[in-house]
């Protein structure tokens, strides 16, 4: 077990090149650089409450990572069971819902996107049905952001029929509507997909090269792999490959209100609109905003990105707490494995960190 201080700076210092595809360059210097051991200083959590947490930490066979920062210092850098460093890049899966939300903020900044009331059909209307159903014009960028579209879902049980379709965007476009435009929340990959089709279509570059401009590149951070679909549109909502420290990296970014080393990378604006409860997820009850999933722990707000498996952002502003998580990716559906990490978090990090001043 290590658990360390370090500058969240060093994190977004990054330290070159990544020399393979699944390698970030955001590793912290103290972690790459170090050659003799550091003392253990546990300055901001309880010493008790973190051992405690990491000893169940262990016993969860489905955990890989778990990364604790405070107030930009990082206390908990741990791997468990065989998982890769931390400087490598994991599949992320939805969790890049909050990337896209992010991009899709920054984009209305920069007036590349009118703002979330923008129609779809105002980039997307070349992929429409001949025929459309009336609602999809009324279908907008918020709507997509809050999984409220009201067209049938592209995930679960209709995923493999959309991800074998020879044009991803005509087929979510050409979904029934099985609500109203704002209606109840739908979760489905296929709204994020197409934002990342929107980005495309309004910018003139691919979603990589906006990721890379706007994000990777001002946090010190990469996405070393990221899939695309038949029209070479990066994949706007799932298997996405990130560093667990490049996802602490952007889960400071929101913490921090968008400003990292002085730079404005987005907008504080954009945060409390993408942390505003706009429906409820039907499967966990959580609120759901733009792209981030909405609760609570041990009474503090707690906001977080989710991926298929167990791949966690979370951050708690009134705590200086972000935290991340990543798990195998083979077995979610029907085990408790995300409510064991919610109770790592809110029976172990939390009082750790309350009882830690």
């Amino acid at each position: 077990m290590r658990i360390l201080p370090t500058i969240i700076a060093v994190i977004f210092a990054g330290c070159g090149a990544p020399s393979e595809p699944s390698t970030s360059n955001a590793q912290p210097a103290s972690v790459s650089e170090r050659s003799a051991p550091v003392a253990p200083d546990t300055s901001g959590l309880n010493e008790q409450f973190i051992e405690e947490t990491l000893e169940a930490a262990e016993a969860l066979p489905q955990l890989r990572s778990l990364i604790v920062m405070r107030d930009g210092e990082v206390l908990v850098e741990e791997r468990f069971n065989g998982g890769p460093l931390l400087d490598r890049g994991v599949n992320i899966k939805s969790a890049s819902k909050s990337v896209m939300s992010a991009l899709v903020g920054i984009a209305i900044d920069k007036g590349v996107l009118t703002g979330v009331d923008q129609t779809v059909l105002s980039v997307l209307e070349a992929d429409a049905p001949a025929d459309p159903d009336p609602m999809l014009s009324e279908v907008t960028v918020g709507h997509l952001l809050s999984m409220q579209s009201g067209l049938e879902r592209t995930s679960g049980a209709n995923y493999g029929r959309w991800v074998v379709s020879d044009n991803w965007v005509r087929h979510a476009l050409s979904r029934p509507f099985v609500d109203e435009p704002g209606g109840r929340m739908l979760y489905s990959t296929g709204n994020t997909h197409l934002l990342s089709a929107m980005l495309t279509g309004a910018s003139g570059k691919d979603t990589d090269q906006l990721a890379e401009d706007w994000l990777t590149e001002p946090l010190g951070i990469s996405i070393p792999s990221w899939q695309t679909d038949p029209q070479g549109i990066y994949f706007g909502g799932n298997n996405m490959s990130m560093s667990p420290w490049d996802m602490a990296a952007f889960g400071e970014l929101y913490r921090l209100g968008g400003v990292v080393d002085g730079q404005r990378v987005l907008s504080e604006d954009w945060i409390e609109e993408s942390w505003t409860p706009r429906t409820v997820s039907p499967w966990s009850g959580e609120q759901y905003g733009y792209g981030w999933f909405i609760s609570d722990a041990g009474g503090f707000p707690v906001r977080h990105a989710r991926g298929y498996g167990g791949q966690m952002i979370y951050v708690l502003p009134d705590l200086g707490l972000t935290v991340v998580m990543t798990s195998d990716t083979d077995s979610e559906r029907g085990s408790s494995h995300i409510r064991e990490l919610h109770e790592l978090l809110e029976e172990g990090i939390v009082p750790a960190a309350v009882e830690g001043g």
